[in-house]
């Protein structure tokens, strides 16, 4: 060891109380890897302590360095602010379900009160028959017990691949449309094949949360997470198979026939051009839309037609449309043009249509199919008709009364439930199992 070393040593020991180190040391070149082992940091959680051995075998000198302060967290981002609008929606939902008990209350009261009302008529009428001298028993005859149902080689699908497009309020009343739906085919003389496609999404959370599974008692109805294509060719292999059903006479081909679908020159938009023919696989599916340039004259065996389940108020008009012509699928109208006089476009709700399919099939005429579904404050007479005091000539785009708009995002009071209007008890009736008896929002796959 040379002296400059020695020196430096003498110092680290001669000032012990000092925790600075000595220039010359900081000038002298690092001592050799065999002489000095390497230094070993400890570190702590607020500095890094760096020691170094003396290499005289003096007192050792740290340096202390200031770590960098951790980094905090950072701060979660605040939730968006709800607007005024999107707070009284939450502010009626919560009244809605604070009064579920009531309104339940409310509905039993109804029911004994009409028992009651009814008994009461019931012997008004018996004192009346034996004051005339007539036997009561003749006043009270059993109806005659309907005929059986007969199922039909015809499916109807309900496209319910839509959500992105609807509100909340507007998927609400799709479900209750639904629910209208199977009723519908479920009460019909002639039944058709009822798929539900892309079943998925809020409206299944819907029926198995609000609507207590009451689709788990339904008969005669599929509802499908697939589109409505692979709900169709399902339908398809159905209808072939041996329960496809019976064919009727409407169905049966008649000589000198107008074609299934047939375009109107007269009637055809400008901007409408004729569709090309579908692939092989896709002959039997048709699309109900409004801006088609065929006019559906009649339904086919071994046919699928879909309704689109779309809600929406018109905001998409042609979306029906454009999607069909998208994947190469025919489309068609309802001959609504053809058989009434309305005022202004022609839009129904999902569920009549699929009412006014089945009272084609049970009549064969689409004038009568017409005026026993469509509601009178829509308006429409039939072509030619002198009757005016029949229809009230409403716009057919009204298909909502002003006072069922806020009944319709959650249900009220004097809804009936799918069973009991059915006939059936294989559901418990429930507060939740509610079904609007008139619901009417726009389904712009159903028009002319």
């Amino acid at each position: 060891m040379d002296n400059t070393t020695s020196d430096t040593a003498n110092a680290s020991i001669a000032e012990p109380e000092s925790s600075s180190i000595p220039i010359e040391s900081l000038l002298q070149s690092p001592p050799s890897a065999e002489n000095a082992p390497a230094p070993t940091p400890v570190t702590n959680a607020a500095s890094h302590v760096v020691s170094d051995s003396n290499p005289a075998g003096g007192h050792s000198a740290e340096t202390t360095v200031d770590a960098a302060p951790a980094s905090e967290p950072t701060a979660t981002e605040p939730e968006p602010k709800l607007s005024k609008n999107q707070l009284r929606k939450l502010k009626r939902k919560a009244q809605w379900e604070d009064a579920r008990d009531d309104r339940k209350r409310k509905r039993k009261e109804k029911r004994h009160d009409r028992a009651v009302r009814k008994r009461e008529d019931k012997q008004a009428l018996i004192a009346e028959a034996k004051a005339k001298g007539v036997d009561p028993s003749t006043l009270f005859q059993k109806p005659a017990k309907p005929e059986p149902a007969v199922r039909v080689p015809v499916a109807l699908v309900v496209d319910c691949d839509f959500e992105e497009y609807m509100l909340e309020s507007e998927r609400i009343s799709l479900s209750s449309q639904v629910t209208r739906c199977y009723s519908d085919n479920r009460r019909a003389r002639y039944q058709s094949h009822l798929y539900i496609s892309s079943y998925k999404g809020m409206m299944k959370e819907r029926f198995e949360t609000t609507l207590a599974n009451q689709h788990l008692h339904w008969k005669g109805v599929k509802l499908m997470e697939g589109d409505y294509i692979e709900a169709a060719k399902a339908a398809e292999q159905e209808m072939k198979g041996p329960d496809g059903g019976q064919l009727i006479d409407v169905l049966k081909p008649r000589e000198g026939a107008k074609p299934a679908l047939f375009r109107d020159e007269a009637d055809a938009t400008p901007q409408a051009e004729a569709e090309p023919e579908p692939a092989e696989d896709l002959k039997s599916i048709v699309y109900l839309s409004a801006e088609s340039p065929n006019t559906l004259d009649r339904l086919e065996p071994n046919t699928s037609y879909i309704i689109g389940g779309l809600v929406d108020r018109n905001r998409e008009k042609g979306l029906c449309h454009r999607r069909a012509r998208e994947k190469g699928i025919r489309t068609a109208k309802l001959p609504i043009g053809e058989y009434l006089e309305m005022a202004s476009r022609r839009v129904l709700a999902t569920n009549h249509v699929v009412e006014i399919m089945l009272k084609w099939l049970e009549t064969g005429d689409w004038g009568k199919a017409f005026l026993e579904v469509i509601p009178k404050r829509k308006g429409g007479k039939l072509r030619g008709s002198a009757e005016e005091g029949d229809t009230t000539g409403a716009d057919l785009d009204d298909s909502k009364l002003d006072d069922e708009e806020d009944d319709d995002e959650h249900g009220e009071e004097d809804q009936t439930t799918t069973e009991d209007k059915l006939g059936n008890n294989g559901a418990p009736e429930s507060d939740e199992m509610q079904v609007d008896t008139d619901t009417a929002a726009n389904a712009p796959v159903s028009a002319t």
